[in-house]
């Protein structure tokens, strides 16, 4: 039996998580990870930005925990956010606020599955240089929408003592047929930049995640494995692993800008905080190895 959690107002509350995402990636993986744990869950059914049809959903399920993997990223990439700007502040900032409003009235705590992808490089975090971004750091990437209206809502969550917000960057699994996939992605470029950024090993997080939430864990984290990793590492290890004949074409920033609408993020996240509540925490490459390339191994070399 599920053992019962403290609400913000004091109330003990049998642990069951209410998931909103149902349809996508991350929140179809919580699904999974829940069920393989045999934690009580159910999915949301009511939409974001309808503040009616989420407070059926408490009625009805009345959680101690909601976990948030619902929003717009764009398919097949966040270029769609720019020409789809109502319907990604509908889903991002107007829908994330309502439900960590609902959930605030209720006392009922939210974990929030939000973007690393709202910093980029700049002279006091220079590429190479080891210094990450730190969470109360102010984003200061505005080069997409879909970035904009990330680093919008998360400064407006920052008043939620309820929500806890999750920093994912350039998300990874060990599926990878998964389009969604970061490396997936990289795969199927014709080129791809080659610069050190910090990413999120879902396989390795999600778990984690689920644990933040049972300790009532609140404001922002960066969620991401310690350390950055390059796309070029990335193709190296999927060559020794997975396609002894795969290859690669590198093309630079200013190359890429002209096959895309909006510029992208890059950056290194300090998961310091991350790594103190949780040592277990694996950097990104030992993550990469462990969790994507070793169950998907294919050849001997490696």
């Amino acid at each position: 039996m599920a053992t019962p959690t403290p609400t913000l107002n004091g109330t003990h509350t049998p642990l069951h998580f209410l998931v909103y995402g149902r349809t996508g990636w991350i929140g179809g993986l919580l699904g999974t990870i829940l069920t393989t744990q045999s934690i009580p869950f159910t999915y949301g059914q009511g939409r974001l930005e309808d503040r009616a049809s989420l407070i059926a959903d408490l009625d009805a399920v009345k959680p101690s925990h909601v976990l948030n993997a619902a929003g717009v990223t764009g398919r097949p990439n966040v270029d769609w956010c720019e020409a789809h700007k109502v319907e990604t502040i509908r889903a991002n900032v107007i829908g994330t606020l309502t439900l960590a409003d609902v959930c605030r009235e209720r006392g009922v705590r939210v974990v929030n599955f939000a973007t690393g992808c709202i910093f980029e490089y700049d002279r006091e975090h220079e590429v190479g240089s080891g210094v990450g971004f730190r969470e109360e750091d102010v984003p200061n990437f505005v080069g997409s929408f879909y970035s904009k209206t990330k680093a919008m809502v998360e400064d407006l969550l920052k008043n939620y003592e309820n929500v806890c917000t999750l920093r994912v960057r350039m998300p990874i699994s060990s599926d990878l047929l998964n389009p969604r996939n970061f490396i997936t992605k990289i795969t199927r470029y014709e080129k791809v930049v080659n610069i050190p950024n910090s990413m999120t090993i879902l396989d390795e997080l999600l778990p984690i995640s689920i644990e933040m939430a049972k300790r009532n864990l609140t404001g922002i984290w960066n969620f991401t494995n310690p350390g950055v990793v390059s796309h070029n590492e990335i193709l190296e290890m999927y060559k020794q692993y997975v396609d002894p004949n795969f290859t690669w074409k590198n093309f630079t920033l200013e190359e890429q800008a002209k096959v895309i609408v909006a510029p992208r993020s890059n950056n290194e996240l300090d998961a310091s905080k991350l790594k103190k509540e949780f040592p277990e925490l694996l950097p990104i490459k030992e993550s990469l190895i462990k969790y994507v390339f070793e169950p998907n191994k294919k050849t001997t070399a490696a």
